[in-house]
């Protein structure tokens, strides 16, 4: 391993800098501190190599497959506007190429490996001790998914799983890159849209929806705005709080999606505990806790798909720039009609009286 003279300066000028900011702001989270510094999360995590923090081998799919011996932890998914936590086992752990799936009951994750590109174990201490996490980022340093052990974990058995995927490169040069603008969108007047609404109405299952979307050359907003009559329908971007409120009144389980670059997080059960706390909505119920940022949902709709079960229903929440902040269905299982309650809510939500037949 080599650590340049330079490349050391520059870490520990970093690491004086967020001990400076957080002197001055001590409840001050890391990712914040780093938008604040220009920084992204991962190189300010990488000051304190060798002392609170160790960086771990790059293979993804065999630290997944060993996590579900440490038992039950927490799982954190986020992006920009929205923190999805969940707690549960990493079970039935399959791994195809850049792509992973966790489908126990309670840590349900979709994994896009490909952005993977480095993971820490993290100590952080705490008043009440220390607290325990494996974090990974992608290659521009945006964490894409991070693992909390809790007191439910066997503790013997995460320690042994950080000694087995320890590096040896130990370096806090993590080869970053920058992000690059998104591509612009295609004008609708070059999309085939007759094309376009004729693939929508021909859907048989929720996942051949992107697939659509890359094939007709469109984004997902775009796609809204361009689907046949009665599928996607604008709504109030103070329907997620509605929709949560009913749904916990009703006692109806609904699946919340959170996606990062290399993760997408779903919860599926009941929400209840629902808690407004400054500028977050929250989900705050024991094995599940939701932190959403209202005022960032700039566009609400509700989208229909076809399947073979009879049309889907969601709420899909986006910013202004166009970026899924989240997305909440019925609960469900292939093979099994969308849930009666969910649907005549969806459908009272979007003005209407019934959706399309099924």
């Amino acid at each position: 391993m080599t650590v340049t003279i330079e490349n050391q300066a520059n870490n520990a000028n970093l690491f004086q800098a967020w001990q400076a900011l957080k002197e001055d702001n001590p409840k001050l989270r890391i990712r914040n501190a780093a938008a604040r510094l220009g920084v992204s999360e991962a190189e300010l995590l990488a000051t304190k190599l060798g002392d609170t923090v160790r960086r771990l081998k790059s293979d993804w799919s065999a630290i997944l497959h060993d996590l579900e011996e440490v038992g039950d932890v927490m799982a954190l998914t986020r992006n920009d506007h929205v923190v999805h936590e969940k707690h549960g086992v990493y079970r039935d752990v399959s791994v195809n190429g850049p792509i992973g799936l966790v489908l126990d009951e309670e840590i349900d994750l979709r994994i896009f490996l490909r952005n993977w590109h480095v993971g820490f174990v993290v100590r952080q201490p705490l008043k009440s001790g220390w607290r325990h996490s494996l974090q990974f980022f992608d290659a521009h340093g945006q964490a894409v998914h991070k693992i909390f052990r809790t007191e439910q974990t066997n503790g013997d058995a995460w320690d042994a799983l950080v000694e087995r995927h320890l590096s040896e490169e130990q370096s806090s040069d993590l080869k970053l890159t920058q992000p690059q603008p998104p591509t612009p969108e295609t004008p609708d007047a070059e999309i085939d849209v007759e094309g376009f609404q004729k693939a929508w109405t021909a859907l048989e299952d929720t996942h051949e929806f992107f697939g659509m979307l890359n094939t007709f050359g469109v984004t997902r907003t775009q796609a809204l705005r361009l689907a046949p009559e009665g599928m996607a329908i604008a709504v109030e971007p103070n329907s997620l709080r509605q929709t949560l409120e009913a749904m916990a009144a009703q006692e109806v389980p609904i699946m919340v999606f959170v996606g990062s670059r290399g993760v997408i997080q779903i919860h599926s059960g009941p929400v209840k505990r629902l808690v407004t706390t400054g500028p977050w909505f929250n989900v705050l119920d024991p094995r599940f806790n939701l932190h959403l940022r209202e005022a960032a949902i700039a566009n609400a709709w509700v989208v229909r798909k076809p399947t073979v079960d009879g049309v889907v229903s969601s709420l899909e929440l986006f910013s202004a720039s166009g970026e899924t902040i989240a997305m909440l269905f019925g609960k469900r299982k292939p093979g099994i009609p969308e849930n009666p309650q969910w649907r005549a809510f969806i459908d009272g939500l979007a003005g209407e009286v019934a959706s399309p037949a099924t």
